[in-house]
């Protein structure tokens, strides 16, 4: 079966990293992300990862302190989920790249736009870390940056939901789900796709967003062979 998308990037909840435990790593929980993964790559899909960090911490629910600072944290927990994802991986085989917003030459390669895609072209997986380096941005938006930089053909938005809502399906038993929208339409209607800024950089940049429910990790795989799951997001609904 021919993949959809050519390159993709696939942005990772790090809340789903945690699996049941809430806070933290399942390794359980990640291989089994992995294994679809490597399912893609093996297909021909060239993969980029964002990983989120709310496993870990989350900057905006701090408290008193300074929101810089608070966001620097969450961009370290976001090389954490990182490493662990890019370990995972490559137990299972594949050749894998940790690119760092922030300099850490240690642990990561610093994030060379070019350098990452030309791993991507040797059929490596590359995650990016840190968001887009820059405090008051989330990763989010620094999926939708790196998604336009590297010429990817969709953001892959995994979440803990199966697609996008009216409302919060988890309070409200009448939610209804959309299968299309547009990006005036989750603007207008501040529906919980993603945040204003990420979905405004899709917009002007003409990429598209399918948002699927990561708790069956499968669907990774289907969103690249152009199986329906979840919502898409485009120009025209």
């Amino acid at each position: 079966m021919e993949p959809k998308y050519h390159r993709v990037l696939l942005k990772l909840s790090g809340e789903a990293l945690a699996g049941d435990k809430k806070t933290g790593l399942d390794y359980s929980v990640i291989t089994e992300i992995g294994k679809s993964i490597k399912k893609c790559a093996d297909a021909g899909v060239q993969m980029g990862i964002v990983v989120g960090g709310g496993n870990f911490w989350r900057g905006r629910s701090s408290g008193a302190m300074d929101r810089t600072r608070a966001d620097h944290i969450g961009m370290l927990a976001t090389t954490m989920n990182a490493l662990a994802v890019a370990d995972v991986l490559e137990s299972l085989g594949m050749d894998v790249r940790v690119q760092t917003a922030i300099a850490m030459h240690q642990v990561a390669e610093p994030y060379i736009r070019n350098k990452a895609v030309r791993h991507m072209e040797k059929g490596r997986v590359v995650i990016f870390g840190c968001g887009t380096g820059n405090p008051f941005f989330s990763t989010d938006t620094a999926s939708t940056l790196r998604a336009a930089e590297i010429e990817a053909d969709i953001v892959l938005k995994a979440t803990m939901v199966d697609g996008v809502y009216d409302k919060d399906p988890n309070k409200y038993e009448d939610a209804v789900k959309f299968d299309k929208l547009s990006f005036n339409e989750i603007l207008v209607r501040n529906l919980a796709v993603m945040d204003s800024t990420a979905a405004s950089m899709c917009k002007d940049n003409h990429l598209p967003i399918l948002v699927f429910d990561l708790s069956r990790p499968d669907n990774i795989y289907d969103a690249c062979m152009g199986i329906p799951v979840g919502t898409i997001v485009s120009d025209e609904a």
